[in-house]
């Protein structure tokens, strides 16, 4: 959050529309001039606000604000409007209050869901289960005896982190520079360790008597979350083969995408650990990923026709780009299918 310049009240970064920019980068350029933070940012907006703007003349008009979510990667110590701004980073819950305009505390609250917090039976229960029934060897058929329900919670919130560092490196690789080989080495990285986890859900599966969730639910919908992260191997694969080191506006764009649609299944992996509760929760943040999945589809359509254009110009170049977004479209796709997944589940136990 930033301070306005007037009233000093807190506000989001925000700015008039830039001619010849989309709203997201003129989002984000307005993020770096006023807050000093820059990074990925989405071109799905979040949705969208209005307040009572002061003119020049001292009248005011109202005035419709679309916000984006920008995943910061550099905070910068000097910026243009650092001498006329405060700058502080708040909790969603504290940056929600703080704020004069109801939709934009909506927007703020909306944006990430609160992982559940166990009530103080359940950490009783979860203490006594880590540590005296170790530590008492008397206490070990207590252990021995209660229900089995895997540690598939903890696995699918460990996956869920994978793909978040997986989309960022990818939304970093896309960005060029000299750092390309850095980003496909540590997407490969957060590839094996995803697979690893995998490993161990199935495993969990096969030896476990309760499973929170029937079976086959649980293997498909850490198979589709395996898939999202596979997917993203094989485009920096593909990267890698083709030694491309220039990518599309629209291939950016796309990888921000995916790390909106990484970051949302982060912040539902948590909430199934009571899905009845949380069915609501669920449900926005799955829809949510539904619809910047139709957003990623007609970007993906406009870099292809623009490839093809282009393509008499460079026969090869269409054939490359058109491989990489083909790997890109797959990749949002996967993250839908997370989402379908997740909708399977609320319906069935909500």
């Amino acid at each position: 959050m930033i301070t306005s310049r007037d009233t000093r009240r807190w506000i989001i970064p925000k700015g008039n529309q830039i001619r010849g920019l989309p709203p997201h980068l003129a989002a984000a350029q307005e993020a770096f001039e006023e807050a000093g933070v820059s990074g990925i940012p989405c071109p799905s907006p979040l949705g969208s606000y209005q307040y009572w703007k002061r003119r020049k003349d001292g009248r005011f008009k109202e005035a419709l604000v679309e916000v984006f979510p920008l995943a910061v990667l550099l905070e910068a110590d000097e910026w243009p409007e650092r001498p006329e701004r405060d700058r502080r980073w708040f909790s969603f819950a504290e940056a929600a209050t703080v704020v004069e305009e109801a939709e934009l505390a909506s927007l703020i609250t909306a944006f990430k869901a609160e992982a559940p917090v166990a009530g103080p039976a359940t950490r009783a229960l979860l203490w006594t289960r880590h540590n005296v029934s170790e530590r008492v060897p008397g206490l070990r058929w207590f252990h021995a005896l209660m229900p089995k329900q895997g540690r598939f919670f903890e696995l699918f919130e460990a996956h869920a982190a994978t793909l978040v560092a997986g989309a960022d490196a990818l939304a970093q690789l896309l960005q060029g520079g000299d750092m390309i080989e850095a980003h496909c080495r540590e997407i490969v990285a957060r590839e094996q360790d995803a697979d690893e986890i995998t490993r161990q859900v199935l495993q969990d599966v096969r030896r476990t008597f309760v499973t929170p969730f029937d079976r086959s639910a649980i293997t498909d919908l850490i198979g589709s979350m395996d898939d999202a992260i596979d997917q993203m191997h094989q485009t920096a694969k593909a990267i890698t083969l083709f030694e491309v080191t220039d990518f599309d506006s629209q291939m950016r764009d796309m990888s921000a995408i995916i790390v909106e649609a990484a970051r949302i299944t982060a912040d539902a992996m948590p909430l199934l650990r009571s899905v009845g509760r949380n069915g609501p929760q669920l449900h926005a943040l799955t829809e949510r990923i539904v619809q910047i999945e139709g957003h990623a589809d007609e970007i993906h359509d406009s870099g292809r026709k623009a490839l093809f254009k282009a393509a008499k110009a460079d026969t090869m170049n269409f054939f490359v780009g058109n491989e990489i977004y083909s790997h890109l479209e797959k990749i949002v796709d996967r993250f839908e299918d997370v989402a379908n997944e997740i909708q399977g589940l609320v319906i069935d136990h909500a």
